[in-house]
């Protein structure tokens, strides 16, 4: 008499053992107390592969950058170029003296680094610019400096240790990070030559606590960017092999606009345009009457694109997210709205919670068969889907060496973003396409969140049973 409920149990959950059969191996993270949505699906006939929980809503990480790939391409397309200006209310006179401020107007370009704003420099030199009787002002009215959201980014204003947490403006250069160059001294037991990566002279204040070593000793180096009260310091510690090339190391700035002023005033002094009154930061803008004495534009928008999500670089994708708001001064929950509001036009998508392009925010929230259908919506946008594929990784030639698991039917038959937290939870999230035997299209999206009470969560818990799945899909069709 016990057999008809059991039978019935086991008939109510056919379903669902159906809809897990195709990420079967994935399936038994829940088993130690582990979140997790997945779907994989056929892009021509929409066949379901696969499926656990699909529309659970659970944190993607930085898989929150498809997204912000998808939002910008709609926007502006791939060939959209962001521009930096130079721009003052004074015209140069016959001697090249700029009677007035020099406004640095920063256009929100992502990638805008050291070597653009040398072009800028030399542009300006063109125009026949000496000397600038007033001060070199940078412009951040767009928007920054940009409240924090994260732990990272609240801590990285006094110290930081990496490079991932960098602040937010739309003056910012060289990844709102700075970059120094460590060579090795002549002699061992010699102190190591530190300069900024940018300058002969150092741009940013350096303590340097790296000692040379005789050839083959080894390299290590531990590097921290402190604020102080004559501003921002790169504390370089460690050892370095006389017979060792240049390593270059970077940390997040406490002030993007501020970096971004001591950069292009050290260019204009190397350029041999003096500044007589210094260098401010400003969150006005140019005032009308300004007119442009120089400009640069960026690399277009399919190239940023590439840059970001393969590197999963925190800092574009935000910058680029922030760039979506129409209205100045914008916040980075402004652009996450914004991002919201193009997700909701994709058909099927379902909800979604965003709060940054980064996915840097641990309360940013999705679910697999949501990031399917941004997945498949993008598919069928001809125009837009070879820079949005294009910026996606294969296994199998990625610049994340992590990610080069699996067999060669993986890792080379699958593009994929991933996406890493570790606090409040550990989060691991890959979603992407793969192409089956037959050459069909599929997307696929795990979403593996921890909790509280389960422990430690590597790449190789998710990606080892992850490839054995999807090679079971592409295999079979």
């Amino acid at each position: 008499m016990f057999r008809r409920p059991l039978l019935c149990v086991l008939l109510t959950l056919l379903p669902l053992l159906a809809q897990a059969s195709g990420f079967s191996r994935i399936a038994e993270l829940t088993d130690k107390g582990f979140r997790v949505g997945a779907e994989a699906r056929l892009l021509g006939s929409g066949e379901l592969l696969g499926a656990i929980e699909p529309e659970r809503q659970l944190s993607p990480a930085s898989v929150s950058k498809v997204y912000m790939a998808a939002a910008a391409l709609d926007r502006w397309g791939p060939q959209h170029r962001f521009t930096s200006r130079l721009v003052s209310t004074a015209a140069p006179d016959a001697e090249g003296v700029l009677h007035g401020d020099l406004v640095f107007d920063g256009g929100g370009d992502p990638a805008l680094t050291s070597e653009d704003l040398w072009r800028l420099v030399q542009r300006l030199h063109q125009t026949g610019v000496r000397r600038v009787d007033g001060r070199l002002v940078v412009s951040q009215w767009r928007y920054g400096p940009v409240e924090c959201l994260t732990t990272d980014r609240c801590q990285a204003h006094s110290r930081v240790a990496n490079a991932y947490s960098a602040l937010l403006s739309s003056a910012g250069v060289n990844f709102g990070s700075w970059c120094v160059s460590v060579a090795p001294a002549a002699a061992a037991g010699e102190p190591a030559r530190i300069n900024s990566c940018a300058s002969q002279a150092p741009i940013v204040g350096i303590d340097n606590r790296v000692e040379t070593k005789p050839d083959d000793s080894g390299t290590e180096l531990n590097a921290e960017r402190v604020l102080r009260d004559t501003g921002d310091v790169m504390v370089i510690r460690g050892q370095i092999s006389t017979n060792a090339r240049p390593r270059q190391v970077y940390r997040a700035s406490s002030d993007p606009a501020r970096q971004s002023a001591d950069t292009l005033l050290a260019m204009l002094e190397q350029a041999g345009i003096a500044v007589r009154e210094g260098a401010s930061v400003a969150v006005t803008e140019p005032p009308e009457s300004a007119r442009e004495l120089a400009a640069v534009e960026g690399e277009p928008l399919q190239e940023l694109l590439l840059r970001t999500l393969n590197y999963s670089n925190n800092f574009m994708a935000d910058v680029l997210a922030l760039n979506l708001v129409e209205t100045a001064r914008a916040s980075l929950e402004q652009g996450g709205v914004a991002l919201e509001a193009f997700a909701a036009g994709i058909p099927g998508h379902g909800p979604v919670t965003l709060r940054s392009g980064s996915g840097l925010t641990p309360e940013n929230r999705t679910s697999a068969a949501g990031v399917n259908a941004l997945l498949e919506s993008m598919y069928h946008r001809p125009a837009l889907f070879p820079s949005f594929v294009a910026a996606l990784q294969s296994p199998g030639n990625g610049v994340m060496r992590f990610i080069r698991r699996g067999s060669p039917t993986f890792q080379q038959h699958v593009m994929l973003k991933t996406g890493t937290l570790n606090r409040p939870v550990a989060v691991r999230a890959v979603g992407g396409y793969f192409r089956t035997r037959s050459g069909q299209w599929g997307v696929f999206s795990v979403l593996v969140n921890g909790t509280a009470t389960t422990p430690w969560l590597n790449w190789r818990q998710v990606l080892d049973p992850l490839a054995a799945d999807l090679e079971e899909m592409i295999d079979a069709y």
